[in-house]
């Protein structure tokens, strides 16, 4: 172990030295395969399209209507003064909803994942609905320096989004996604592929790390695992940020992330979409594994995301919100520690109040 993570931590140097993506010469790291990529600590068996659907509608959990419990979201309208002109000395954190956040600070602009479509779908008419009304337009967002996307699922990478964002911004892939973005439309030189422990510079104040998470891939039936997952360490000056994705738990990937970089200021944690656990145990954390995550890594401080626009699971609104606070409480975190933020919310670091 002592090996492997030496080996990491030597990426990660020769990453936060060079302005270039870092190319790995070595043999192939063990998560890949002929075919694409896997997972290198979950379960083997994977279930598919079909799997889910019959477990949505001939299994026996029962689930939550959340288009009955919208009520039950926290959420307020974005502030898009605060966002357009923030105070570049202040850490600044705009939750837009799913996985989706703006991050601000010395004079930098980072978005996660962002989905500004009406549904997580490959059509517009049927497909995962959003649950609450956006509570900012894309157009209102200010200059983005950079964008992170996690996978290639449709409630993390969004296609009308990405051309309404076109080459006005540079994104950081996983390995193997470049084609696509070149696909609709968006030059080469402005997307950079990553792997798991790889690290690009985009400015001297602005470097994005990929890291390991336990997870998938595929726009369809047929490109399973053809295209990497990831979670992210962003460093905007002296403020370090871990963006989660979407991810399983297991007991060894997150501390090696805690153990290669140290000092995480804020982890971006998402809780949702995770019962049932027997099916969504390996791609989805619930609330209590996203607390060894924050324990894992090192994080000082996490925000819930993954909830609360679409409903992708089985578990209710209200369940999610007292999940959390009960995971939270027997993790012996504060609310400021691991945090509620209503969907729209501006904050800065440490927050403002109290959820």
């Amino acid at each position: 172990m002592k090996k492997v993570l030496a080996s990491v931590f030597a990426l990660i140097l020769m990453a936060c030295s060079n302005s270039e993506q870092i190319e790995i010469t070595q043999e192939a790291p063990p998560h890949h395969t002929e075919e694409g990529f896997k997972n290198l600590h979950g379960p083997e068996k994977q279930s598919g399209f079909f799997d889910y659907w019959y477990m949505r509608w001939f299994g026996d959990t029962e689930w939550a209507d959340q288009t009955e419990q919208v009520d039950e979201i926290p959420f307020k309208r974005t502030d898009r003064a605060r966002i357009a002109h923030p105070d570049p000395e202040q850490r600044q954190v705009t939750w837009i909803g799913h996985s989706t956040f703006l991050l601000q600070y010395q004079g930098k602009t980072v978005l996660t994942d962002p989905i500004f479509s009406e549904r997580a779908s490959p059509v517009s008419f049927m497909g995962p609905q959003r649950l609450t009304e956006l509570p900012v337009q894309l157009s209102d967002l200010p200059p983005i320096d950079a964008v992170i996307i996690s996978h290639d699922h449709y409630d993390h990478l969004d296609a009308d989004t990405i051309e309404a964002l076109g080459n006005s911004t540079h994104y950081y892939v996983p390995l193997a996604l470049k084609p696509w973005f070149i696909e609709q439309g968006i030059d080469e030189e402005n997307v950079t592929e990553l792997d798991w422990w790889q690290g690009a510079s985009h400015t001297d104040s602005l470097r994005i790390h990929a890291a390991p998470s336990q997870h998938w891939s595929g726009r369809s039936l047929w490109d399973r695992f053809e295209t990497l997952w990831a979670s992210y360490v962003v460093d905007i000056g002296d403020w370090r940020v871990w963006f989660g994705g979407d991810t399983g738990y297991n007991p060894i990937q997150f501390k090696e992330i805690g153990n290669v970089f140290d000092n995480i200021d804020l982890a971006l944690m998402p809780v949702g979409a995770y019962l049932p656990r027997w099916f969504m145990k390996m791609p989805h954390v619930d609330p209590q594994q996203a607390t060894l995550i924050h324990r894992d890594i090192g994080a000082k401080r996490s925000i819930t995301m993954h909830w609360g626009a679409f409903q992708l699971a089985a578990e209710g609104i209200p369940q999610t919100l007292n999940d959390i606070k009960q995971a939270r409480t027997d993790a012996g975190l504060t609310d400021s520690e691991f945090r509620i933020m209503p969907v729209g919310a501006t904050e800065t670091l440490p927050f403002d109040s109290a959820e």
